[in-house]
C-alpha cells in the first residue's frame, strides 16, 4: 500500500489579543510572512497583524487511506488549537482544509515528466 501525503490548512483569527500579545506577535512577524509559507509536519504559522487579525497554519501529513485524512486534520486542528492556548492567545472561527495529493491533478512539468517516463518503458 502506497502512503498518501495530505496539505492541511488551519485558517481563523485572533480575538481579544492584550497589547503584550499583540507586539509579540508584531515583533515576531517577520518568521511567520506569508512569503516564507511552507506545509510542515509541525504545522507553520504566517499571519499580517498588522493588516488583518487572520492567521494560517499550514500542516504536511500522510495516511495510507484516503480515510486518513480525516484523522490528520484533526491532529492539525488540535495542534493548531495547542500552539494558540499554550501562548494564551485567543483566537476564533478555526476552519480546516485538506488535501489529499495523490488525488491531486498534475501540473503541466509534472505530466512532461510522466509521459517521458512512460515513453521509456
Amino acid at each position: 500500500m502506497s502512503t498518501r501525503t495530505f496539505r492541511i490548512t488551519v485558517r481563523g483569527s485572533f480575538d481579544s489579543l492584550t497589547d503584550d500579545q499583540r507586539a509579540e506577535l508584531l515583533a515576531a512577524a517577520p518568521e511567520h510572512d506569508m512569503l516564507r509559507a511552507e506545509f510542515t509536519a509541525e504545522g507553520h504559522l504566517t499571519y499580517d497583524l498588522a493588516a488583518r487579525p487572520f492567521f494560517t497554519f499550514r500542516f504536511l501529513d500522510s495516511g495510507e487511506a484516503e480515510e486518513d485524512i480525516l484523522d490528520a486534520t484533526a491532529r492539525a486542528e488540535l495542534a493548531a488549537e495547542s500552539w494558540l492556548t499554550e501562548r494564551g492567545y485567543g483566537f476564533k472561527q478555526l476552519k480546516s482544509q485538506a488535501q489529499d495529493l495523490s488525488l491531486a491533478p498534475l501540473g503541466k512539468r509534472q505530466r512532461r515528466e510522466a509521459a517521458r517516463a512512460d515513453a521509456r518503458t
